[in-house]
């Protein structure tokens, strides 16, 4: 998988990359999913690199997106409208051009610490290779464990889920994580989130 990851070059245009998102528009319907899956996105490079609100905020300025996501508050609040989330309070619709603005800060923070991603995944194949737990890995040990954290403060279903599957979740997250810090990285996502949240939708 590394091997095809290779670093780009290319300059990071916010511009661009908007304009390349809003060719294709999810269904209100699907709007529920794609909060979701933006949250948990997030909440892995949380747990990876240790990003918090402020990154994410100056992500946003660095983007020009300081219209959507101006302050600890809006950020709280999209976050907070993902509906697997604790609590009601805070908690509002996420519309399609806030959705497009997290895309890009995901994929501008995976660019950021592309290198970090890019050893943790190579860490994965190799445990894998030697049939070794992830979880006794330094790195990945952590990440589980911060994952694990995070998800069980956060998440309503933190005891419906088992230990295996969220450890699975967080590893999943983590390799998509290295799609998203490629060049096209928006692109991964964006069509990802469309995906998945169709095929979601299906079985509902």
């Amino acid at each position: 998988m590394l091997k095809v990851m290779q670093s780009s070059a290319q300059s990071f245009s916010p511009a661009s990359q908007w304009e390349e998102l809003t060719r294709t528009s999810p269904e209100p319907t699907q709007l529920n999913n794609i909060k979701a899956q933006l949250d948990l996105v997030l909440l892995a490079l949380e747990a990876l690199a240790g990003i918090g609100s402020e990154a994410m905020l100056q992500a946003a300025i660095q983007l020009n997106l300081e219209s959507k996501v101006p302050d600890r508050v809006a950020l709280w609040r999209l976050r907070q409208s993902n509906p697997l989330r604790k609590g009601e309070g805070g908690r509002k619709k996420l519309d399609v051009e806030e959705a497009r603005s997290l895309v890009l800060i995901i994929c501008y923070l995976t660019k950021q610490h592309q290198e970090l991603i890019r050893r943790a995944v190579a860490l994965l194949e190799q445990a894998a290779e030697n049939n070794e737990e992830p979880h006794k890995v330094s790195l990945l040990g952590d990440y589980l464990d911060a994952f694990s954290n995070l998800y069980q403060e956060r998440m309503e279903d933190d005891d419906n889920i088992s230990t295996n599957l969220l450890s699975q979740l967080a590893l999943k997250l983590m390799i998509d994580l290295l799609f998203y810090s490629s060049p096209n990285g928006h692109r991964h996502l964006w069509l990802a989130l469309l995906d998945r949240s169709q095929n979601l939708g299906a079985r509902d």
